[in-house]
C-alpha cells in the first residue's frame, strides 16, 4: 500500500497551530519543491467553519505570494484545520512560520475578499471575511502565547 505522509501523522500528539515541513522533492532538472503543513487548529478539537475557510484560502492565495517566492499552490486541507502551501524552493519552518503570521496580520486588516465575485470563484456566496479575521486573531494570539 501506497504510504501517505499526512495519513502516517499521529495527529493526537501535535499541538497546533504550527508550520511543519512535509516533502522536500527533486526534479529531474535540480527543482526543489517544498511541501508544509500549515496548521491552524487543533486536529479532532475544531475545524474551520467552510466561509471561514473560504475566505483564507482567497486571501492565503493572494498575501503568501507577496510574502514568499515561488508559491505554487495553498490550498485547505479536508479536515479544515489548515492549509497545505506547496513552493518551488528552499525555506525553513521558521521563515514559513515567520511569514504566515505576517499574512495573518494582512488578514486582520482586509477589507476586501479578492476575487470574490462569480466570474472568479465557483461558490462566491460562501465566504466571511468577518469570520476570518476572527480565527487569524485567535491563531496570531496562540503563536504569540506560544512564544512567551
Amino acid at each position: 500500500m501506497i504510504k501517505v505522509e499526512s495519513f502516517e501523522l499521529d495527529h493526537t500528539k501535535v499541538k497546533a497551530p504550527y508550520v511543519r515541513k512535509t516533502a522536500i522533492l527533486k526534479g529531474d532538472k535540480g527543482d526543489i519543491v517544498e511541501k508544509y503543513d500549515i496548521r491552524l487548529l487543533q486536529p479532532n478539537e475544531s475545524e474551520l467553519p467552510t466561509s471561514a475557510l473560504h475566505t483564507l484560502e482567497h486571501l492565503f492565495a493572494v498575501y503568501f505570494r507577496e510574502e514568499l517566492e515561488g508559491i505554487i499552490d495553498v490550498s485547505p486541507m479536508g479536515c479544515r484545520t489548515g492549509f497545505y502551501l506547496v513552493k518551488f524552493g528552499e525555506s525553513t519552518e521558521e521563515e514559513v512560520k515567520s511569514k504566515l503570521i505576517n499574512v495573518l496580520k494582512k488578514v486582520l486588516i482586509t477589507e476586501e475578499v479578492p476575487a470574490a465575485n462569480p466570474v472568479q470563484c465557483g461558490n462566491f456566496r460562501d465566504h466571511s471575511l468577518f469570520s476570518a479575521k476572527e480565527y487569524a486573531k485567535m491563531i496570531l494570539e496562540k503563536f504569540e502565547y506560544s512564544q512567551n
